[in-house]
């Protein structure tokens, strides 16, 4: 039986979690890339796309439907994707922090577009779960300075923290333009933040 059977779970009002089931999507998260796209357009027909922290799935089908079959939309994750993709879409299991020491060994080609939804498993306390999340920031961050085109588009989540303003600098160093962006989506009690970078300098550097 499934655990808490015959108990209403807290989310299940949730409007977000009620249209990703009905939209069929694995998860809710899928709502903040979409207000993403809406804001600001970071993905585009035919790009190739890079999904990190992909499980369950959610963010690389919308991205996979963004950039059309044209397109190519790469996953990956310390957790298997089991759910049905397109087929210009597919899911690895690694490790982020193995992945960023030499990207190419990984991947045939460069990517227009590097997203991380990535979140560590969270302790309950701030510190901790903040300064984790730095750290899979700084890893999404290195791995998009080796992989992306000139001019390419870095999304990356964020828990506010004391480390924000040192990331959100480091983004701007590597981008032309930096934004900050909480989605509707995103729980009203969530930490999370979402930056934006768009057009990535030719001479960034690792």
């Amino acid at each position: 039986m499934r655990r808490g059977a015959g108990k209403t779970n807290r989310w299940d009002d949730d409007p977000y979690t009620r249209r990703a089931r009905q939209e069929q999507y694995p998860a809710r998260s899928v709502y903040k890339l979409q207000e993403i796209q809406q804001r600001s357009r970071v993905i585009r027909r035919g790009d190739h796309v890079l999904d990190l922290g992909c499980a369950p799935g959610s963010w690389l089908i919308y991205a996979a439907e963004a950039a059309g079959p044209s397109g190519r939309v790469v996953g990956v994750d310390l957790t298997p994707v089991t759910v049905v993709l397109p087929g210009h879409a597919s899911a690895r299991t690694a490790d982020v922090f193995e992945l960023a020491e030499d990207p190419a060994r990984f991947f045939d080609g460069l990517f227009d577009v590097v997203l991380s939804d990535m979140a560590p498993a969270t302790t309950g306390s701030r510190v901790v779960d903040t300064a984790r999340s730095f750290n899979l920031c700084q890893a999404a961050l290195g791995i998009a300075r080796q992989v992306l085109r000139p001019g390419g588009v870095f999304v990356c989540k964020i828990f506010q923290g004391e480390d924000v303003k040192q990331f959100i600098e480091a983004v701007k160093t590597g981008f032309a333009e930096c934004k900050v962006f909480k989605p509707q989506s995103s729980r009203k009690a969530s930490m999370e933040i979402y930056l934006i970078g768009k057009g990535k300098n030719v001479t960034i550097r690792s």
